[in-house]
């Protein structure tokens, strides 16, 4: 692991029409990470992430990616986002997974001809998350765990150094899951930096080198050992929090 900061948050709060989300939020994520990001619903683990990766502006604080002021950060190729939810708005998208993944060059390319570096990284892309088999098959006929590979690849095939996952195994089953994780955690040790917002807090902690647990408020951020001998859970979940241990 790097000891270089992917990102610096300092002093960040942000509000929703007067109601806080976030309030005076402070952490680092350094280079070669895997970050599990939890909390309950509504303890602004999304917004978070939004602010982290400058697609969002906090009302106040500062926040650095990459060694610079979010709000100059430039090299957005350098950044996977999986959104929440996006599985489910690929239904009726007309492309294939490899006219997916190629979106991925366009930062490099300009909008302009491939050329075959382009390609070659592409189908790199698609043989590294395993699904140059199904290269052109249209995205919407794709499963869910399928579907996360393929916006996988397309950050890969941009030279991604850092992943942000919004609950990106909503909708896919156990196995595609169990095999989605092990995926991040390759490449994880490939060097990219992984930050994963994620329901099932048995599985990030079982994933993650580190914990941030979020109630609007840091209630935790450091190592996962640390965070499950902490009564971090119980605080910012109240009395709902519950540690699940996953054995496979």
């Amino acid at each position: 692991m790097s000891n270089d900061a992917a990102i610096t948050v300092e002093g960040v709060t942000y509000a929703y029409d007067g109601r806080p989300a976030v309030e005076d939020v402070s952490l680092s994520v350094e280079e070669g990470e895997f970050l599990g990001l939890i909390g309950p619903n509504g303890s602004g683990k999304t917004t978070l992430l939004k602010l982290m990766l400058g697609l969002m502006s906090p009302d106040s604080g500062r926040i650095e990616l990459f060694g610079r002021p979010v709000e100059e950060f430039g090299e957005g190729e350098r950044i996977g986002y999986v959104s929440q939810h996006s599985t489910s708005r690929d239904r009726t998208m007309p492309i294939t997974v490899r006219e997916v993944v190629t979106m991925g060059r366009y930062p490099h390319t300009r909008f302009g001809w491939l050329r075959e570096h382009d390609r070659e990284a592409i189908d790199e892309a698609l043989e590294r998350v395993d699904i140059a088999d199904i290269a052109d098959r249209r995205i919407a006929t794709l499963s869910g765990g399928q579907k996360q590979r393929a916006f996988i690849a397309r950050a890969l095939a941009s030279e991604a150094d850092l992943l942000a996952l919004d609950e990106p195994t909503v909708g896919v089953d156990a196995d595609s899951r169990d095999r989605f994780y092990d995926l991040l955690d390759e490449l994880n040790e490939q060097g990219i930096t992984v930050i994963l917002i994620e329901h099932d807090i048995g599985v990030v902690t079982e994933h993650a080198d580190r914990i941030t647990c979020i109630n609007r408020e840091i209630y935790h951020h450091g190592d996962t050992s640390t965070f499950v001998e902490s009564d971090a859970l119980a605080r910012a979940y109240g009395s709902t929090g519950r540690l699940v241990e996953h054995h496979h």
